[in-house]
Protein backbone atom coordinates (compact mmCIF):
# COMPACT_ATOMS: atom_id res chain seq x y z
CA UNK A 1 0.00 0.00 0.00
CA UNK A 2 1.38 3.37 -1.03
CA UNK A 3 1.02 5.74 1.95
CA UNK A 4 2.57 8.78 0.26
CA UNK A 5 0.12 11.68 0.28
CA UNK A 6 0.17 15.40 -0.51
CA UNK A 7 0.98 17.70 2.38
CA UNK A 8 -2.52 19.18 2.23
CA UNK A 9 -4.10 15.77 2.85
CA UNK A 10 -1.89 15.18 5.85
CA UNK A 11 -2.71 18.55 7.35
CA UNK A 12 -6.44 17.93 6.81
CA UNK A 13 -6.18 15.11 9.37
CA UNK A 14 -5.49 17.67 12.11
CA UNK A 15 -8.80 19.17 13.20
CA UNK A 16 -9.62 22.08 15.48
CA UNK A 17 -9.48 20.95 19.10
CA UNK A 18 -7.37 17.88 18.36
CA UNK A 19 -4.73 16.44 20.67
CA UNK A 20 -1.50 16.25 18.71
CA UNK A 21 1.84 14.69 19.58
CA UNK A 22 4.78 16.31 17.84
CA UNK A 23 8.23 14.72 17.86
CA UNK A 24 11.51 16.51 18.28
CA UNK A 25 13.76 18.25 20.77
CA UNK A 26 14.09 22.02 20.36
CA UNK A 27 13.08 21.61 16.74
CA UNK A 28 15.47 18.75 15.94
CA UNK A 29 13.41 15.82 14.72
CA UNK A 30 10.32 18.00 14.32
CA UNK A 31 8.26 17.92 11.08
CA UNK A 32 8.82 21.53 10.02
CA UNK A 33 6.87 21.46 6.75
CA UNK A 34 3.77 20.01 8.42
CA UNK A 35 3.89 22.64 11.16
CA UNK A 36 4.24 25.42 8.60
CA UNK A 37 1.18 24.02 6.83
CA UNK A 38 -0.77 23.94 10.11
CA UNK A 39 0.11 27.58 10.68
CA UNK A 40 -1.11 28.42 7.17
CA UNK A 41 -4.30 26.40 7.70
CA UNK A 42 -5.04 28.21 10.95
CA UNK A 43 -6.13 25.11 12.84
CA UNK A 44 -6.89 26.14 16.44
CA UNK A 45 -7.47 25.01 20.03
CA UNK A 46 -4.87 22.27 19.79
CA UNK A 47 -3.55 20.33 22.76
CA UNK A 48 0.07 19.61 21.93
CA UNK A 49 2.11 16.91 23.65
CA UNK A 50 5.80 17.38 22.95
CA UNK A 51 9.14 17.59 24.67
CA UNK A 52 9.17 21.40 24.46
CA UNK A 53 7.83 24.41 22.59
CA UNK A 54 11.18 25.08 20.88
CA UNK A 55 11.85 28.72 20.02
CA UNK A 56 9.36 31.32 18.73
CA UNK A 57 10.61 31.00 15.16
CA UNK A 58 11.21 27.23 15.19
CA UNK A 59 8.88 24.25 14.96
CA UNK A 60 6.17 24.11 17.62
CA UNK A 61 7.13 27.63 18.66
CA UNK A 62 5.41 28.94 15.54
CA UNK A 63 2.10 27.42 16.67
CA UNK A 64 2.52 29.13 20.03
CA UNK A 65 3.20 32.53 18.48
CA UNK A 66 0.13 32.23 16.26
CA UNK A 67 -1.95 31.23 19.32
CA UNK A 68 -3.13 27.95 17.86
CA UNK A 69 -2.65 26.04 21.12
CA UNK A 70 -5.02 25.91 24.07
CA UNK A 71 -2.85 23.50 26.05
CA UNK A 72 0.76 22.31 25.98
CA UNK A 73 1.98 19.22 27.83
CA UNK A 74 5.77 19.53 27.73
CA UNK A 75 8.93 19.11 29.78
CA UNK A 76 10.16 22.69 29.42
CA UNK A 77 9.33 26.05 27.86
CA UNK A 78 12.43 28.02 28.79
CA UNK A 79 13.61 28.59 25.22
CA UNK A 80 10.32 30.10 24.10
CA UNK A 81 9.50 33.28 26.06
CA UNK A 82 6.16 33.59 24.26
CA UNK A 83 5.01 30.31 25.83
CA UNK A 84 5.85 31.68 29.27
CA UNK A 85 4.13 34.97 28.58
CA UNK A 86 0.91 33.26 27.44
CA UNK A 87 1.02 30.90 30.44
CA UNK A 88 1.40 33.74 32.95
CA UNK A 89 -1.33 35.73 31.20
CA UNK A 90 -3.71 32.79 31.45
CA UNK A 91 -3.93 32.48 27.69
CA UNK A 92 -2.33 29.03 27.43
CA UNK A 93 -2.66 26.04 29.75
CA UNK A 94 0.83 24.61 30.26
CA UNK A 95 1.44 21.28 32.00
CA UNK A 96 5.13 20.97 32.85
CA UNK A 97 6.22 17.37 33.31
CA UNK A 98 9.67 15.96 34.07
CA UNK A 99 11.15 14.79 30.78
CA UNK A 100 11.60 11.14 31.70
CA UNK A 101 8.08 10.97 33.12
CA UNK A 102 6.66 12.53 29.95
CA UNK A 103 8.44 9.99 27.76
CA UNK A 104 7.19 7.13 29.92
CA UNK A 105 3.61 8.45 29.89
CA UNK A 106 3.70 8.42 26.10
CA UNK A 107 5.25 4.95 26.07
CA UNK A 108 2.51 3.76 28.42
CA UNK A 109 -0.13 5.22 26.13
CA UNK A 110 1.32 3.33 23.19
CA UNK A 111 1.63 0.08 25.12
CA UNK A 112 -1.91 0.19 26.48
CA UNK A 113 -0.79 0.47 30.10
CA UNK A 114 -2.88 2.09 32.79
CA UNK A 115 -0.07 4.40 33.85
CA UNK A 116 3.38 4.41 35.39
CA UNK A 117 4.83 4.75 38.87
CA UNK A 118 7.67 7.21 39.38
CA UNK A 119 9.39 8.71 42.42
CA UNK A 120 10.19 11.84 40.39
CA UNK A 121 8.23 14.78 41.72
CA UNK A 122 7.34 13.30 45.11
CA UNK A 123 7.40 16.08 47.69
CA UNK A 124 7.22 18.81 45.04
CA UNK A 125 4.44 20.71 43.26
CA UNK A 126 4.48 17.95 40.64
CA UNK A 127 2.56 15.67 43.02
CA UNK A 128 -0.36 18.06 43.47
CA UNK A 129 -3.64 16.38 42.50
CA UNK A 130 -2.03 13.03 41.78
CA UNK A 131 -2.47 9.64 43.40
CA UNK A 132 0.50 8.32 45.41
CA UNK A 133 1.37 4.73 46.25
CA UNK A 134 3.88 3.39 48.72
CA UNK A 135 5.75 0.25 47.67
CA UNK A 136 8.51 -1.31 49.75
CA UNK A 137 8.61 1.80 51.86
CA UNK A 138 9.06 4.23 48.96
CA UNK A 139 6.50 6.71 47.66
CA UNK A 140 5.62 6.88 43.98
CA UNK A 141 3.38 9.13 41.90
CA UNK A 142 0.83 7.51 39.60
CA UNK A 143 1.23 9.17 36.21
CA UNK A 144 -1.49 8.42 33.68
CA UNK A 145 -0.76 7.38 30.08
CA UNK A 146 -0.86 9.90 27.26
CA UNK A 147 -2.41 9.34 23.83
CA UNK A 148 -3.25 11.67 20.97
CA UNK A 149 -5.57 11.92 18.01
CA UNK A 150 -2.64 12.50 15.68
CA UNK A 151 1.14 12.08 15.92
CA UNK A 152 3.35 14.20 13.68
CA UNK A 153 6.78 12.65 13.21
CA UNK A 154 9.99 13.43 11.38
CA UNK A 155 12.09 10.74 9.69
CA UNK A 156 15.17 10.65 7.51
CA UNK A 157 13.82 8.08 5.08
CA UNK A 158 10.70 6.03 4.40
CA UNK A 159 9.58 3.47 1.93
CA UNK A 160 6.15 3.79 0.37
CA UNK A 161 4.69 1.29 2.88
CA UNK A 162 5.57 3.67 5.71
CA UNK A 163 8.61 1.98 7.23
CA UNK A 164 10.66 4.80 8.76
CA UNK A 165 14.38 5.27 9.24
CA UNK A 166 15.23 7.84 11.91
CA UNK A 167 18.72 9.21 12.45
CA UNK A 168 20.58 10.52 15.45
CA UNK A 169 18.63 12.98 17.64
CA UNK A 170 15.43 12.41 15.67
CA UNK A 171 15.16 9.15 17.57
CA UNK A 172 14.09 11.12 20.64
CA UNK A 173 10.30 11.17 21.09
CA UNK A 174 9.33 10.15 17.56
CA UNK A 175 9.36 6.33 18.00
CA UNK A 176 7.35 6.55 21.24
CA UNK A 177 4.71 8.80 19.70
CA UNK A 178 4.31 6.51 16.69
CA UNK A 179 2.59 3.99 18.97
CA UNK A 180 0.47 6.43 20.98
CA UNK A 181 -1.81 8.11 18.44
CA UNK A 182 -4.85 7.21 16.37
CA UNK A 183 -3.35 8.62 13.17
CA UNK A 184 0.40 8.73 12.52
CA UNK A 185 1.81 11.11 9.92
CA UNK A 186 5.50 11.21 9.06
CA UNK A 187 7.35 13.95 7.22
CA UNK A 188 10.41 12.42 5.59
CA UNK A 189 13.45 13.68 3.73
CA UNK A 190 13.63 10.79 1.29
CA UNK A 191 11.04 8.34 -0.01
CA UNK A 192 12.11 5.06 -1.63
CA UNK A 193 10.34 2.05 -3.05
CA UNK A 194 8.93 -0.55 -0.68
CA UNK A 195 11.60 -3.15 0.02
CA UNK A 196 14.50 -0.77 -0.55
CA UNK A 197 15.16 -0.34 3.18
CA UNK A 198 17.07 -3.03 5.05
CA UNK A 199 14.72 -4.28 7.82
CA UNK A 200 17.55 -3.77 10.32
CA UNK A 201 17.45 -0.04 9.53
CA UNK A 202 13.74 0.40 10.29
CA UNK A 203 13.12 2.46 13.43
CA UNK A 204 9.32 2.66 13.15
CA UNK A 205 7.46 -0.13 11.32
CA UNK A 206 5.10 0.88 8.54
CA UNK A 207 2.18 -0.94 10.13
CA UNK A 208 1.70 1.97 12.58
CA UNK A 209 2.22 4.77 10.02
CA UNK A 210 -0.80 6.06 8.12
CA UNK A 211 0.50 8.90 5.95
CA UNK A 212 3.90 9.91 4.56
CA UNK A 213 4.60 13.37 3.20
CA UNK A 214 7.68 14.62 1.43
CA UNK A 215 9.63 17.11 3.46
CA UNK A 216 12.81 18.89 2.57
CA UNK A 217 15.37 16.63 0.96
CA UNK A 218 15.34 14.07 -1.80
CA UNK A 219 12.11 13.87 -3.82
CA UNK A 220 10.00 10.77 -4.27
CA UNK A 221 11.87 8.06 -6.16
CA UNK A 222 9.67 6.26 -8.65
Amino acid sequence: MNKVRPLAEAVAAVKDGATVMIGGFLGVGTPAAIIDALVAKGVKDLTVIANDTAMPEVGIGKLVVTRQLKKAIVSHIGTNPETGRQMIAGELDVVLTPQGTLAEQIRAGGAGLGGILTPTGVGTVVEEGKQKLTLAGREYLVELPLRADVALLKAHKADKAGNLVLRRSAKNFNPLMALAAGTVIAEVEQIVETGAIDPDEVTVPGVVVDIIVQGKGVAVNG
